[in-house]
């Protein structure tokens, strides 16, 4: 998930210094562009939570060790956070733009 901020960063760096607008550029091969960065974190923030209730699931059973559970779960759940977090950001500068005068 790092790597995809990362590289969402540097196409944003990249973007600002050519003093293109952004989304109007032709798109690069040698990144993804911001929609595939986006689409990446959503699954791999599904994969997490996923694999968090896998882990509960097998604990349930009695087939998985506690502290695997534990870990499994406290990353679902720093995964939601950051999840929750961004989202919020995105709706606090959507209403920014709308505040804006034309």
């Amino acid at each position: 998930m790092v790597s995809n901020v990362t590289n969402a960063l540097a196409a944003y760096a990249k973007t600002a210094a050519s003093g293109a607008k952004p989304g109007m550029e032709a798109r690069d091969a040698a990144g993804p562009s911001f929609g595939e960065v986006l689409e990446d974190s959503v699954k791999s923030s599904i994969d997490v939570a996923k694999q968090g209730e896998k882990m509960s699931a097998a604990a349930v059973v009695g087939k998985a060790d506690l502290t695997d559970v534990v870990t499994a779960v406290s990353n679902a759940e720093v995964t939601v956070q950051t999840v929750v977090a961004v989202r919020d950001k995105v709706v606090a500068a959507y209403q920014e733009i709308m505040r804006m005068p034309i």
